[in-house]
C-alpha cells in the first residue's frame, strides 16, 4: 500500500519525539518504516499523514505503536555460549577487584538479561557479598516492558532457565514468579534513552545486546562514545551476537571476537616535556662531531622512502633527496637543530615521537598523516621513527621514514566501507529475523487458539453424533411402532369393514377413533364426520347418554365387556331396538379405550 512521502514519515517521527519523548531519529529508516507500516495496515490506514491525525485523536494508540516498533524479544541467558564465556573468563576478573561492582543492562526489555547477570555474580560471589557489593541498573525506553521486569514473570517466561537456578533464585508470589526479594534490591529498573540521556558511569560491566543493530551508523557512534565514557578503564562491554565495532576500534578493543566481548581503550597519558640539552664545552663539541659522523655511518643509503636522521641532541644530521623534496628542506638546514626547523612541527609534530624513541629504545609509528606532494596533490603517509643503536648498545639518534600509504589507505577505507555495508546488511537481516520471530510467536499463539477451538468443535461434533445416533434409534423404534399401528389399523379396518354390525372404537377421552361403514349406514354420519369427536357429542339416533354408565364401566376397566339394549332411531327414521356391547381395550394394564358394537334386533313381542 502507499503510505506517503518520506517527508510525511519524518513529521510523524518528530511528533513522537516532541509529544512523547521517544526519539526514533537515530533508528534505521528501513526497519522503522516497515514496523510503522505494519501498524497502519492493522488499522486499515494507508497514509502516514492520516495515521498522524489518528495518533492525535487517539492517545491510547501510542502504546500499540511503541510495542510494534520496540521488538522485545529476550530470555534468560540468551546465546548461552556467550554467557558461559562471561561467567568463566570475565566475571572472576571483575569479582577479584576490591570495592563495589556496578553493572548496567541497557535495552534490557523485561529484565531477563539483568537478572541473568545477577545470577552469574551471585553464583560467583555468594549471596552475602553479592548483596553488599553489587548494583545492577536495568534500563529501557519501554515502560511496559520494565513493568513486567519489576512485576515478575509467568512460568513459561522462565523456560530457558535451568530448574536448579529457577528454584534457587525465584519464588512464587500470587500468580507471578518473582526474583527473590532478598536479592531483588540490588537491581534498579528505570527508563533510559541511550541516544539522549546521560549514561550511568563508573561501570565494571555494560550489557547492550541486540540493541545497536536498530540504529544508524552515526547513532551507533554516539552511543558507543557514551559507553566509552561510562566504563571504568578496566570495564567490559558485552554486545549481542549480531553486533560488531568495526568502525570504532579507537574506543574499544576485542577481548573475544566470537563472544562479542570488548574492553575499553585507556586514554593516552600526557607526554613528558622535551629533553633539555646540556651545555657544551670543547670536549662536548668534539664528542658532538664524532656522534654526527657515527650517525652518518649508520644511515642507510638509497632508502626507497623520504628519510630524516636526527642525533640524540636533536640535530638534523641528514635528509635524503626524496625527503628534501617532500618536506621543502633546504640543504643548508642539515646540521641545524630540528626544533628550529618548520619540519619539526609541520605537517606533524616530530619532536615528541623522536624523544619517545630515544627514551624507550623502541620504534613508533604515526599513521595516516596527510602531506601534500611537490605536485600539490595530497597523499597519506605513515611516519616510522626508529632508534639508531651503536655497537655498544647506546642510542645515538633516530631515523624518520615517511612511507607513502595513500593506496593502502584508500583500499583500507574501501574495505571498511564494504565491511560496514556487510555489517549493516547483517544487522538489517537480524532485525528482520527478530521481527519474523515475533510474527512466528504471534502465529503460534493464534495456532494454539485455533487448535483449542478445533478441539471444542470436535467434542461438540462427537456429542452431536451421539445425539444423532440416539435420534436415529428413536426414529427406528417409531418406524417399527408406526408399522405395527398401520398393520393393526389395516387389520381393524378389515375386520370392522366386513362385519354386519356397527362398530366404533373410542379412546380414553371417549373420542371416536374408528367408525365403520355399518355404523355410518345405521346412523347416517360418515367416518370423517365423527372421528376425533366425543362419542357423547354425536347427533345420531342412538341415545348416547343411556350408554354412558355402560361405557364408563368398560373404560374404567371393571368388566371386560357388557351389553345394553336401547330404543334408537336409524338414519331413515325407523325406530329400532339396538343392542350395544362394550368391550374394554387393553393388554392387561390400564384400559386404553372402549370398542362399541351396535346391532339392530328383530322386533320382539312385549315381555
Amino acid at each position: 500500500m502507499t503510505l506517503g512521502s518520506g517527508q510525511e514519515f519524518e513529521r510523524l517521527i518528530e511528533y513522537l519525539r516532541d509529544s512523547r519523548g521517544f526519539d526514533f531519529t537515530g533508528y534505521k529508516r528501513a526497519s522503522l518504516i516497515r514496523r510503522v507500516s505494519q501498524r497502519c495496515a492493522e488499522l486499515g490506514i494507508d497514509d502516514f499523514r492520516i495515521y498522524l491525525d489518528y495518533l492525535q485523536v487517539h492517545p491510547e494508540e501510542f502504546g500499540a505503536l511503541f510495542n510494534k516498533i520496540l521488538i522485545n524479544i529476550t530470555e534468560f541467558f540468551r546465546d548461552k555460549q556467550a554467557w558461559d564465556y562471561l561467567a568463566e573468563k570475565i566475571v572472576p576478573r571483575i569479582v577479584a577487584k576490591s570495592g563495589d561492582i556496578r553493572i548496567w543492562s541497557t535495552g534490557t526489555s523485561s529484565g531477563e538479561e539483568a537478572y541473568s547477570a545477577a545470577i552469574l555474580f551471585c553464583e560467583a560471589m555468594g549471596e552475602a557479598s553479592f548483596v553488599d557489593r553489587v548494583k545492577i541498573y536495568a534500563t529501557d525506553v519501554d515502560e511496559d516492558a520494565l513493568s513486567k521486569g519489576r512485576g515478575g514473570y509467568r512460568a513459561k517466561d522462565l523456560a530457558s532457565l535451568p530448574e536448579d537456578l529457577r528454584s534457587k533464585y525465584f519464588e512464587s508470589q500470587g500468580e507471578r514468579i518473582m526474583f527473590r526479594s532478598a536479592l531483588r534490591r540490588t537491581i534498579v529498573f528505570g527508563r533510559h534513552d541511550i541516544t539522549q540521556d546521560a549514561p550511568i558511569s563508573r561501570l565494571d560491566l555494560l550489557i547492550c545486546r541486540n540493541t545497536l543493530i536498530y540504529f544508524t551508523s552515526e547513532a551507533q557512534g554516539r552511543i558507543l562514545a557514551r559507553f566509552h565514557y561510562a566504563l571504568n578503564d578496566d570495564g567490559y562491554l558485552f554486545l549481542g551476537r549480531s553486533e560488531m565495532i568495526l568502525s570504532h576500534t579507537g574506543l574499544f578493543t576485542s577481548v573475544d571476537v566470537k563472544q562479542h566481548i570488548f574492553t575499553k581503550v585507556a586514554r593516552l597519558q600526557l607526554r613528558e616535556r622535551l629533553m633539555v640539552l646540556a651545555q657544551s664545552g670543547n670536549a662536548e663539541a668534539t664528542n658532538h662531531v664524532t656522534r654526527q659522523l657515527r650517525v652518518r655511518e649508520l644511515t642507510t643509503e638509497g632508502t626507497p622512502h623520504p628519510q630524516l636522521v636526527v642525533d640524540m641532541l636533536g640535530v638534523l644530521i641528514s635528509a635524503n633527496l626524496m625527503a628534501r623534496q617532500l618536506l621543502a628542506i633546504d640543504p643548508d638546514d642539515i646540521g641545524r637543530t630540528l626544533r628550529d626547523l618548520d619540519v619539526s612541527y609541520r605537517p606533524v609534530d616530530l619532536r615528541t615521537p623522536i624523544d619517545l624513541v630515544n627514551r624507550e629504545r623502541r620504534a613508533t609509528t604515526m599513521r595516516g598523516i596527510e602531506i601534500r606532494k611537490p605536485d600539490g596533490l595530497p597523499a597519506m603517509f605513515d611516519i616510522h621513527v626508529a632508534p639508531l643503536v651503536d655497537d655498544d648498545g647506546a642510542v645515538v639518534g633516530s631515523a624518520v621514514n615517511f612511507i607513502d600509504v595513500t593506496q593502502a589507505v584508500e583500499l583500507r577505507s574501501e574495505l571498511n566501507r564494504l565491511r560496514q555495508e556487510v555489517q549493516s546488511n547483517k544487522e538489517e537481516l537480524d532485525t528482520t529475523n527478530e521481527e519474523l520471530q515475533s510474527t512466528v510467536e504471534e502465529l503460534e499463539t493464534t495456532n494454539e487458539e485455533l487448535q483449542s477451538t478445533n478441539e471444542e468443535l470436535e467434542t461438540l461434533n462427537e456429542e452431536l453424533e451421539s445425539t444423532n445416533s440416539e435420534l436415529e434409534s428413536v426414529n427406528n423404534d417409531l418406524r417399527v411402532q408406526n408399522l405395527q399401528v398401520e398393520r393393526l389399523n389395516t387389520l381393524l379396518l378389515a375386520i370392522t369393514g366386513n362385519i354386519e354390525v356397527g362398530a366404533a372404537v373410542l379412546d380414553r377421552t371417549m373420542a371416536v377413533q374408528v367408525w365403520n361403514a355399518r355404523a355410518a349406514d345405521l346412523w347416517g354420519v360418515r367416518s370423517d364426520e365423527v372421528v376425533g369427536h366425543s362419542f357423547f357429542d354425536l347427533d345420531i339416533g342412538l341415545p348416547a347418554e343411556q350408554l354412558r354408565q355402560l361405557i364408563d364401566a368398560s373404560a374404567g376397566g371393571r368388566p371386560l365387556h357388557d351389553e345394553l339394549v336401547v330404543e334408537a332411531t336409524t338414519r331413515r327414521g325407523r325406530h329400532i331396538r339396538c343392542r350395544v356391547i362394550a368391550h374394554t381395550l387393553g393388554d392387561g394394564g390400564p384400559p386404553t379405550g372402549v370398542v362399541l358394537v351396535m346391532e339392530e334386533l328383530n322386533p320382539t313381542r312385549p315381555s
